[in-house]
């Protein structure tokens, strides 16, 4: 029997097949692009959030930087560093490290004087044993790699080159001068001459590896890169060093106590962990990687969705030929497989156009902050993806083809016709019973009965993608504007406060914090001190502020510190530490010989979580806090000689290291702005006069916006453009579904135009049955998709450490709303003018 049924179907198919091409080659198109789509969108959000962690292993990476220098002065050339290679070199764990010079170094004018604007402004270095060209190598993302053997070629960041005015190719004279030269009275003229003096040529752009993106705070560095040849002849004022662990990340603890240990007393240090990098950058870049793999998802639903139908009206399109056979004495086994046969071919063909399609889509990934450092561009397959959903589609697909058939046997559709009579709607007996015009009545009738027989209509199916399309596009939607809200409000991100005051070198003098009690615009303002401490061995950067301070970071769970033995925590340090609260953590700082900058181990309750600012001085070794990383602690923590100098009674002796300052609500923007640099200004004119400020001034910042944020902002239009797919997708299944509808309803939409029907009364039964389907998916579908957006968006925002606000985007759900009876009435025009322009003579004549 089986071999008879296949026998069948291959003549059948032979016989047909010049019909049903069209057909057959609409479903190959449907599957391949909109499956092709689904699969590179896929592959695409997995090749999206792996783009970092591929590009950070190209470049032979260090586990660790450090650097520590003298708080006395910097070292000379020939004089021993606060700490040496050789001694890094010597400690337990350390598989190779690789150290830079930090150089006082700028361009010179004609008569040979530096230009001091761009000496303060440029973090120049010099590489000396390959770091930043073997180990830590940059990615040079215009022109070349320097040569390490040339003094005359050196390499820049964007933001160096454009602060130099230099081009590819370009040369400038560059001076290098020591710690000593920089604090001589004649410094800034031609009489100090520089330490090394070079020609040097720019030959590329570059990004470190650990910058590819940036916050507000280290926004503001601009390196340069002289190479090796150079180095040895120029001063360099301290070291920093790139350390490559035995073990990895698990030797990190042991390794960063010793470093502590070699500072000697009177020296800082800093410390930058290339794992907390790489969690910040994935952070950043998985909102890419969610819309993407969310976009895919929903076309992978739409290939199927979309597919399906396609093989539903396939199968009804040969539903006549399938009731001669059945009268000719076929079996029913010989009947159901007579139409697999090409449309299982199809699918085949479909199926793997789609993964053609996502291979070759597969070069548009990464994209975002990482896609220009990307080291391996074009061509990837990702057998994963591409085997999974060629599989999902083939498995699918088949079993949507097997089961449309078997039901639209002759024999079980025969059987459930006489078991089932036509079922008929409340809400169509209500219109009826209300008086309306006779094409509303059987426009609803049309879009919520099914109706009996050969006339029969999915309608349940018609009105569900109805309603799934309206609460993906609502959802979307909502999505979106929780997005949109959380860059446009800093205290979401932790910018608590409006303003934030900071010191050029040393503490904000005490005669400012007085201005600022006394200003009747300051609603609130606190000092706060950045850090680096050891939390159970881990370096964690650190806020300190007076217990109960206001303002302070936005608190997701648990309380404020309140006692000097209690911290707050980010969720990513959280996690991080591996500690839930209510838990505690060990805090040290230094070693005894760095007294009184030591802190001895310190246990501290965990009593909170925090939305944690991005905040700090720009360093390129040391890490500051962020969104979800870093910890709140209070002063008290300090050595007593600290807290001793911070309190200090003369007004211009040292206090906070920052000030965060909020401004009264009702003051303007532009007012609270001219408010603080008037303090600033004041300040800074005191200083001035002061022999013992050494010439230091403060100043004052507006929002300093986190990586995550400067990334999203960039991100604004995705949402909207998913929501635009999502309902240009919904136009074409709908339209698909009307016309489908008409196709089925021939004979009725026949005989109620030979009852006196006029086309446009025909066109207004299919208009009305189109906006019966929209009524139910926009009554559905939009407090589902509101509901289902905000769930969302509260879910991400824990995800990625922000204080979750979900909003809800009330212009654009109503525009939804009325989008979707208008669109619905557009997709119903084509339908409409088939039904009103066909004789009902050919449709009747076959009855």
């Amino acid at each position: 029997m089986e071999i008879r049924a296949l026998a069948v179907a291959r003549y059948r198919l032979r016989a047909t097949l010049a019909r049903r091409l069209g057909g057959y080659i609409v479903l190959v198109l449907l599957i391949g692009l909109i499956g092709g789509v689904a699969m590179g969108s896929i592959g695409a959000a997995r090749r999206n959030q792996s783009a970092y962690p591929r590009f950070l292993a190209s470049t032979n990476p260090s586990n660790l930087f450090f650097s520590s220098f003298s708080t006395g002065g910097p070292s000379g050339n020939n004089a021993p560093f606060t700490v040496t290679t050789e001694a890094v070199a010597r400690l337990r764990y350390v598989k190779r490290v690789a150290s830079t010079g930090n150089l006082l170094a700028g361009p010179l004018a004609p008569n040979g004087a530096p230009n001091l604007s761009s000496v303060g402004q440029l973090d120049a270095g010099g590489t000396l044993d390959g770091e930043y060209l073997d180990q830590d190598r940059v990615a040079i993302v215009k022109g070349r790699m320097s040569n390490p053997a040339d003094a005359d070629e050196f390499l820049a960041t964007a933001s160096a080159a454009r602060l130099l005015g230099l081009r590819i190719g370009q040369s400038m004279v560059f001076g290098d001068y020591s710690a000593a030269q920089t604090e001589s009275p004649g410094f800034g003229t031609p009489s100090v001459a520089p330490v090394a003096r070079v020609d040097a040529r720019l030959v590329g752009i570059f990004v470190p590896n650990d910058q590819v993106v940036e916050d507000d705070v280290d926004a503001f560095q601009a390196e340069i890169l002289f190479t090796p040849a150079f180095t040895k002849v120029a001063e360099s004022t301290s070291l920093q060093f790139g350390i490559q662990l035995v073990h990895g990340d698990r030797d990190l603890p042991a390794v960063e106590q010793e470093l502590a240990a070699l500072v000697p007393p009177g020296s800082v240090y800093e410390f930058h962990q290339m794992s907390l990098i790489e969690a910040r950058v994935e952070r950043v870049v998985k909102p890419e990687s969610i819309a993407l793999g969310v976009f895919g998802g929903i076309a992978a639903v739409a290939a199927l969705l979309v597919a399906g139908l396609t093989i539903s009206r396939l199968l009804q399109a040969g539903e006549s030929d399938l009731q001669v056979l059945r009268a000719l004495g076929a079996s029913p086994t010989v009947a159901i497989s007579e139409g697999l046969v090409g449309i299982l071919g199809a699918v085949v063909v479909g199926a793997l156009l789609a993964a053609g399609i996502a291979i070759g889509l597969s070069p548009l990934a990464p994209i975002g902050p990482v896609r220009p450092v990307y080291p391996s561009p074009g061509i990837v397959v990702d057998w994963t993806v591409i085997g999974v959903g060629t599989l999902v589609l083939l498995a699918a697909l088949g079993t949507v083809t097997a089961v449309f058939s078997y039901r639209m046997a002759p024999h079980r559709v025969a059987r459930r016709f006489r078991l089932v009579g036509a079922r008929t709607s409340s809400v169509a007996r209500a219109a009826a019973g209300a008086g309306l015009s006779a094409p509303c009545v059987v426009g609803v009738r049309f879009a919520l009965e099914p109706g009996a027989g050969r006339t029969s209509v999915p309608v349940r199916s018609a009105l569900v993608g109805s309603v799934l399309a309206v609460v993906t596009v609502v959802a979307t939607l909502t999505f979106g504007s929780g997005l949109r809200t959380l860059v446009s409000r800093p205290e979401l991100y932790g910018w608590n406060w409006s303003y934030l005051m900071y010191p050029g070198n040393q503490q904000i003098p005490q005669m400012a914090l007085t201005q600022l009690d006394r200003d009747p615009d300051v609603a609130a303002a606190t000092g706060a001190s950045p850090a680096q401490v050891l939390l159970d061995g881990q370096e964690v950067p650190i806020l300190l502020e007076d217990t109960a301070a206001d303002p302070s970071p936005p608190l997701l769970s648990g309380h404020a510190v309140t006692a000097s033995d209690q911290i707050v925590l980010g969720g990513a340090t959280l996690k991080q530490l591996h500690k839930h609260l209510g838990g505690t953590v060990v805090l040290t700082f230094g070693s005894p010989q760095n007294s009184p900058l030591y802190i001895p181990p310190t246990r501290l309750l965990i009593v909170g979580t925090a939305t944690f600012p991005a905040i700090g001085y720009p360093s390129s070794v040391a890490d500051h806090t962020s969104m979800g990383t870093g910890a709140l602690l209070s002063i008290g923590v300090e050595p007593p000689a600290l807290q001793k100098a911070q309190t200090n009674p003369d007004p211009l002796q040292s206090g906070p290291s920052m000030v965060l300052v909020r401004i009264r609500p009702g003051v303007g923007a532009a007012a609270g702005l001219a408010d603080m640099k008037r303090i600033v200004n004041a300040t800074n004119k005191a200083l001035a006069a002061d022999p013992n400020a050494g010439g230091d001034s403060i100043a004052v910042l507006g929002v300093q916006r986190p990586a995550e944020i400067v990334n999203y902002r960039s991100m604004g239009s995705p949402p909207v453009i998913l929501a635009s797919g999502l309902a240009v997708g919904a136009i074409f299944a709908l339209g698909l579904t009307l016309a489908a509808t008409v196709r089925r309803r021939r004979r009725d939409l026949a005989l109620l135009k030979a009852l006196g029907f006029t086309r446009r009364q025909l066109r207004a039964c299919v208009a009305w049955q189109a906006t019966v389907a929209a009524a139910v998916g926009a009554a559905i579908g939009v407090p589902g998709g509101i509901a289902l957006g905000r769930q969302l968006w509260i879910l991400f925002a824990h995800n990625i450490y922000a204080v979750p606000e979900p909003t809800v985007p009330a212009l654009a759900v109503i525009l939804v709303c009325l989008g979707a009876f208008l669109l619905a009435n557009l997709a119903a025009a084509l339908p409409g003018r088939i039904a009103a322009y066909t004789p009902p003579s050919l449709v009747l004549r076959a009855e």
